[in-house]
């Protein structure tokens, strides 16, 4: 029989992988508890989620939350304004940040270290919400798809966060090989570059995305048309006039008290619901693109 070799564990290391064990649970709880209590309560009668019966799994189950919130029209207009906004923006996001990051990775480019520093200073000073609308409504954008789109075109932070990719995981060899083969540098980006930069480019993609669909502040500034607002916005005019209808209300009697208590239970039941609406499109997205997560900057490496 072939021997087995066998580690001995020391006291040190089990009491380590105990600790390690703990803390992953613990943060596993910590995440994983306020999903499954906005999904079950989303389902789970009103009443037993006020009184605090329900705490982890539904009770009383009813889906009249989703049924209210599906019967407003305006829920499929914000979810496809949300869905072209957030390819179109991604799209723009990528084509502006890549191409920004590479330049800067390349030591051959004059003036990177200016250029980076200009960059860098307006991660700490911007121009203020007042000049940024007066900027918007000048190029002729306000009300349009492009004031959203087009001021968040890029993140500082994700071309030094692309940049330094560049720079660590594609091989300069690369670069000079096909400089001497009489490559453009265009060339070189489109055919070299980008097909080893997938990782990066799927977690840009990621980021980006998440931020453009969770976004509403530019379009609640800059959008006047109720049927080009994104879903974030909808919803958010939803559950306030929820709200806003379970606080209404006159002469209080035992009538009326009822009345206003079930208003606010079903307000209460909306909410949880387009919480899960707004969120579930991008919890399904992204168990495909973690994996890139894993694979990270392994993949283009130097081989041999």
């Amino acid at each position: 029989m072939p021997m087995m070799s066998t580690m001995k564990v020391s006291g040190r290391d089990k009491i380590f992988l105990a600790f390690n064990y703990s803390f992953v649970i613990l943060a596993f709880v910590l995440v994983a508890y306020p999903v499954i209590y906005m999904l079950s309560a989303s389902i789970s009668d009103p009443k037993l989620v006020g009184s605090g019966e329900m705490w982890l799994l539904p009770k009383g189950i009813t889906f009249e939350g989703y049924e209210r919130v599906f019967q407003n029209k305006s829920i499929w207009t914000g979810y496809g304004n949300t869905l072209l906004y957030t390819v179109v923006g991604t799209a723009i996001n990528l084509f502006v940040t890549l191409p920004a990051a590479y330049a800067l990775s390349r030591k051959d480019l004059s003036g990177r270290h200016f250029f980076m520093g200009m960059f860098i200073v307006t991660m700490f000073f911007g121009g203020g919400l007042v000049p940024s609308y007066l900027l918007v409504k000048e190029l002729g954008m306000v009300n349009t798809m492009w004031a959203i789109v087009i001021p968040s075109a890029a993140s500082i932070w994700n071309i030094i966060v692309c940049r330094t990719f560049f720079q660590t995981s594609i091989p300069k060899e690369l670069q000079e090989a096909a400089q001497i083969d009489g490559s453009s540098n265009l060339r070189l980006f489109v055919s070299i570059i980008l097909p080893l930069s997938m990782p990066i480019i799927a977690v840009m993609a990621l980021f980006y995305g998440v931020g453009n669909w969770n976004s509403y502040f530019s379009a609640m500034i800059y959008l006047n048309d109720a049927e080009k607002y994104p879903l974030q916005l909808v919803l958010r005019q939803i559950l306030v006039l929820q709200e806003m209808s379970a606080m209404a209300g006159g002469t209080i009697d035992a009538s009326t008290a009822s009345a206003l208590n079930n208003k606010a239970e079903i307000a209460a039941l909306v909410k949880y619901a387009v919480i899960i609406i707004a969120t579930a499109p991008i919890i399904a997205i992204y168990p495909f693109l973690q994996r890139y997560f894993v694979q990270g900057v392994m993949i283009g490496s130097v081989k041999g």
